[in-house]
């Protein structure tokens, strides 16, 4: 008898060791362009869940924003790393990455709003999402990207920003949001410097949006990606207590929306 508890337990431990995240490469389309996404899911859980809108930083869908998408998917979400730029636009310097950036943040952001609910959409579409129960997050310009898409009206339960950028040519659009928003920035983020920060907050304050907003001290841009270096004067560097901290105000919040 306890030989045979033994393989019973060994093969459930062998099934549990062999649940595994799901990720697939997606292509969709956008106004006769094509983009090429990124799927997470976990094969744990069963029946329709969240979805998760990821949208990436200036330099295009990659292995960072890829990873908080594989991260999303560990905790019973899918995520969808959407692609803004198009398939194959994946600038590789800090110049082409502004250059590619600044085509979608002009004062007609009709195509950054059209991009990322193409991809919401698409996550909406996918047979394990409960398109009922959607949210969208974004990192640096997907801050911009998701922020953008609440102000158009998406339907979207919550929204949040980590260290994206703030402004926007259309602050009366705010009125549209219908759902909550979370802003996680650094406390001396120069990119968004307290002039945006504050004409944000009026922003949100002028539509009545249920909004929050988080500012981690000593932290400046990119402070959630290792990527960005550890020196705080150049403006953009990694922050390991914000990148924690604001992570786990993203799970808070996440709570509060979809509930447990």
């Amino acid at each position: 008898m306890k030989h045979c508890l033994w393989a019973l337990l060994m093969v459930l431990a062998a099934q549990t060791a062999e649940a595994r995240i799901v990720t697939k490469t997606v292509e969709y389309q956008q106004g006769g362009t094509t983009l090429e996404g990124y799927l997470a899911y976990s094969d744990t859980v069963k029946g329709k869940r969240p979805g998760i809108l990821v949208v990436h930083e200036w330099t295009g869908v990659g292995p960072y924003v890829k990873h908080r998408a594989e991260q999303l998917a560990a905790m019973g979400y899918v995520a969808f790393a959407a692609d803004i730029y198009g398939k194959g636009v994946r600038p590789a310097t800090p110049e082409l990455a502004a250059k590619e950036a600044a085509k979608y943040r002009g004062p007609d952001r009709t195509l950054i709003r059209a991009r990322a609910q193409a991809g919401l959409d698409q996550l909406a579409r996918f047979p394990q999402t409960d398109p009922k129960r959607l949210a969208a997050i974004g990192y640096c310009f997907g801050g911009t990207a998701v922020l953008e898409l609440a102000r158009s009206g998406a339907d979207v339960l919550g929204t949040v920003s980590f260290h994206g950028g703030l402004d926007t040519p259309n602050p009366a659009d705010a009125s549209r949001i219908r759902g909550k928003v979370l802003a996680l920035a650094g406390a001396d983020d120069p990119i968004v410097p307290p002039p945006q920060v504050a004409a944000f907050q009026q922003e949100m304050r002028n539509a009545k949006v249920d909004w929050q907003m988080n500012l981690y001290g000593g932290a400046v841009h990119s402070f959630t990606n290792p990527d960005a270096g550890n020196d705080p004067s150049k403006g953009v560097a990694y922050n390991a207590k914000a990148d924690r901290r604001s992570w786990e105000a993203m799970k808070a919040f996440f709570a509060e929306i979809f509930g447990k």
